[in-house]
């Protein structure tokens, strides 16, 4: 494990690296991570061995620090279990129905993880399947794009909760945490697998203490499908189990959100598809940046409002404005730069590595990143 200084790529490990240059100090290693290497949470394969990289300062809570930790520890084991999964774009829980009946589901999900009864927590599942149920009904892709994510992030975080909290009531509170610590999140694509996945996997451990065997292939609406009991016999229109958690406010909200979207990502597509821009080729991408802000831009990819991204070509440093990453994963845009020298441009900074250069692109006032000189495969 390295644990990483952001402001200076400075960091600490518990054991030396492959080629031995790391300076020891008692049981502690030292070391810089080179520029080529992001900095996130994120398992980093560096120096010919694969290593689990927090970033520091970690947070104060205790709580937050174990889960963060554990989270990540599963991350770097995570390919050899077969639990990954191609992502896509999850896009339906940006639009305003997606979102509604995913907050839906939340609140019935914290409603199971504090029920008293046996009886009350079925109920409250039930009203969880049917509000997911009413997305998948309304997006045909919605089941398996959500299972992916869940599959990638939502069973690390609740591995997080289980190994890195010691007692049930501490995971019951940390999940039901996590149900509504996203709500004010700027968009749920990226980010909504961090409160189902601990969220289904305890209720799941009383359910079906077996069922971590059998994530790979079922999603966990599938899982708490089978293990539920028979239903409680109360026919609910979904309507009325909506009133259960609903009262008005959260649907007005969201109608009022949803107007003010469609305004942004007008503006969006504006400047990142109309241009002019600046085009960077993708092709041995590494990406930081901020799951909870992912905007996605229909019919062209989606919005990262700020990120790092390192390739062939040296690095570029969003801070506002946004780069678009378009679908195909071949290449992103970002504003066009000021003039022709194209080192930076509004909200983001470019670094050319040696071979590369900025040059006119294929419409009149774009740009793009060419290979000028030897640039390597």
């Amino acid at each position: 494990m390295i644990v990483v200084d952001y402001t200076d790529r400075r960091f600490i490990a518990n054991r030396q690296a492959p080629s031995g240059t790391l300076r020891q100090e008692g049981p502690i290693f030292h070391g810089v991570l080179p520029e080529a290497v992001i900095v996130a949470n994120t398992p980093t394969d560096w120096d010919g061995e694969r290593w689990t990289q927090i970033v520091a300062p970690v947070s104060d809570d205790p709580a937050a620090r174990a889960v963060l930790v554990a989270h990540e520890l599963f991350h770097r084991i995570q390919p050899a279990l077969g639990l990954t999964r191609n992502e896509v774009g999850n896009a339906h829980l940006d639009e305003f129905e997606g979102r509604y009946w995913l907050q839906l589901e939340w609140r019935a999900l914290t409603a199971a993880l504090e029920a008293r009864t046996a009886l009350v927590r079925r109920s409250a599942l039930e009203d969880a399947l049917a509000f997911r149920q009413a997305r998948y009904d309304l997006f045909p892709l919605a089941a398996a794009e959500e299972h992916a994510l869940e599959i990638n992030e939502g069973v690390p975080e609740y591995t997080g909760v289980r190994l890195g909290l010691s007692s049930a009531e501490a995971r019951r509170a940390f999940a039901v945490h996590d149900l509504s610590a996203f709500v004010t999140a700027p968009s749920f694509v990226r980010s909504f697998a961090y409160a189902t996945g601990p969220a289904y996997g305890l209720l799941l451990d009383e359910l079906d203490p077996d069922w971590k065997s059998k994530i790979g292939e079922q999603s966990f609406d599938a899982l708490v499908r089978a293990a539920l009991p028979q239903p409680t016999g109360v026919a609910r229109r979904l309507e009325d189990r909506a009133r259960l958690y609903d009262d008005g406010a959260l649907r007005l909200a969201e109608v009022r959100r949803d107007e003010e979207r469609r305004a942004r990502l007008s503006a969006m597509k504006d400047a990142l598809v109309d241009g002019p821009v600046l085009v960077l080729p993708l092709r041995h991408s590494n990406y930081q940046f901020n799951p909870q802000n992912l905007v996605p831009l229909a019919g062209y990819g989606v919005v990262y409002p700020t990120m790092r991204v390192t390739d062939d070509w040296g690095s570029l440093e969003v801070e506002h404005g946004g780069a678009l990453v378009w679908t195909e994963g071949r290449r992103a845009t970002v504003i066009a730069p000021a003039d022709a020298t194209g080192s930076s441009g509004e909200g983001w900074r470019l670094t050319l590595a040696k071979g590369w250069a900025v040059a006119p692109g294929d419409r009149q006032g774009d740009y793009q990143v060419v290979c000028a000189g030897e640039c390597g495969d």
